[in-house]
C-alpha cells in the first residue's frame, strides 16, 4: 500500500474451538493499543476448529512486524500445540511466478491486473513450456522464461526441474498455473505446498482433467463454470479457494463454451490469487475458510 496509513498487519489462526479465543487475541491486541479494523470469524461444528483473520492498522502498534509475531507466539502456544498461525505485513510487496502452455488469456488478465495495481504482488517472471506468450510477458516489462517439455511425459523430469529451479530463484508467495497444461509431479507439489494456485475450467469436482469444456458438451449441462485451487498430488482436487459458473443453452458448442468459460476463468483466478496474497484463506485439510 503506497499511503502508510493503510498499512496493516494481518494475523490469520486456525485451532481447536473453545471458549475464549475471541477474547484473548482482542485482549493481547488492546493491551499494546491496537485497532482492529477487520475482523472475521468461523466457528466449523462438523471439525470443531475455530478460524479468524484480524487486520490491525499498524499506525496503532507501537513496534513492528517481527515483533508482533514474537509477542504473539505466547498467546498461540496458550491456544494449544495444534494452532496454525502467521503475521502478515501489507507494506511488504508480495511477489508471484506464473506458469502457462499456449492460451493467454488468463495471463493478459493478471498481467493488466498488477500493471494497474489491482493485483497485490509484483508479477516477477512468467514461466512457458510453449514460447507462443513471450511477447505478452515483454510487454509488460516481465521476464519469460520458455521451457520446452518432451511430448513423451517419462522424460520431463529435467524440464520440471529446470521450472523448479527458475521459480524457487524468485521465492514466490504464489505460483500460478494460468493455463499450464502440465501436471506437476508430487515432489512440486510437496514443494510449493500453499502456494502453488491452479485454475481449472470446470465447477470441480466435475470433469476433472483434461478437455473438460468437451465433457461438459457431451455430458449436456447448463452451467458451465472455473474452480481456483490449491495444487496437491491429487490431480485437480486441492482444497477450493474460488468457483464461479456461467448459464449456456443447447444451442452453445464446444467453441462457444470455451468462449464464454474464458471469462469465468480469468475472473475467479483474480480472485482466488488476491485473497490469497491479502492472507484471506485459510487451508484445512482439503477445505478452505475464506475471509473475501
Amino acid at each position: 500500500m503506497s499511503d502508510p496509513r493503510d498499512r496493516r498487519y494481518v494475523l490469520t489462526l486456525g485451532c481447536p474451538d473453545r471458549p475464549g479465543i475471541i477474547a484473548r487475541i482482542s485482549s493481547f491486541i488492546a493491551e499494546f493499543g491496537g485497532s482492529i479494523v477487520e475482523a472475521g470469524y468461523h466457528s466449523d461444528a462438523e471439525t470443531g476448529w475455530f478460524f479468524t483473520r484480524q487486520a490491525i492498522a499498524a499506525a496503532t502498534v507501537p513496534f513492528g512486524p517481527t515483533e508482533l509475531h514474537d509477542r504473539f507466539a505466547a498467546v498461540a502456544d496458550e491456544l494449544g500445540s495444534d494452532t496454525e498461525w502467521q503475521v502478515l505485513d501489507s507494506a511488504r510487496r508480495r511477489r508471484a511466478v506464473l506458469l502457462v502452455s499456449r492460451d493467454g488469456h488468463c495471463l493478459h488478465d493478471l498481467l493488466g491486473r498488477a500493471a494497474s495495481g489491482e493485483l497485490p504482488a509484483t508479477i516477477e517472471a512468467v514461466i512457458g513450456n510453449h514460447p507462443d506468450l513471450g511477447e505478452m510477458a515483454a510487454a509488460h516489462g516481465v521476464k519469460f522464461h520458455h521451457v520446452p517439455f518432451p511430448k513423451d511425459p517419462a522424460e520431463r523430469g529435467p524440464a520440471f526441474e529446470q521450472v523448479r529451479a527458475l521459480v524457487d530463484a524468485h521465492d514466490p508467495d504464489a505460483v500460478v498455473l494460468a493455463r499450464f497444461m502440465q501436471v506437476l509431479p508430487a515432489r512440486l507439489c510437496e514443494h510449493w505446498a500453499g502456494r502453488a494456485i491452479n485454475i481449472h475450467h470446470s465447477f470441480l469436482p466435475s470433469f476433472v482433467g483434461a478437455r473438460p469444456y468437451h465433457q461438459a458438451f457431451a455430458r449436456g449441462v447448463k452451467l458451465i463454470g472455473a474452480t481456483c485451487h490449491y495444487v496437491t498430488p491429487e490431480l485437480d482436487a486441492g482444497p477450493i479457494i474460488e468457483q464461479d459458473v456461467i448459464r449456456i443453452d443447447h444451442a452453445d458448442d464446444v467453441p462457444d463454451m470455451v468462449r464464454q468459460g474464458r471469462d469465468i476463468e480469468r475472473v475467479v483466478l483474480a480472485r482466488g490469487l488476491r485473497w490469497h496474497l491479502e492472507g484471506r484463506v485459510l487451508v484445512h485439510g482439503r477445505r478452505t475458510v475464506v475471509f473475501s
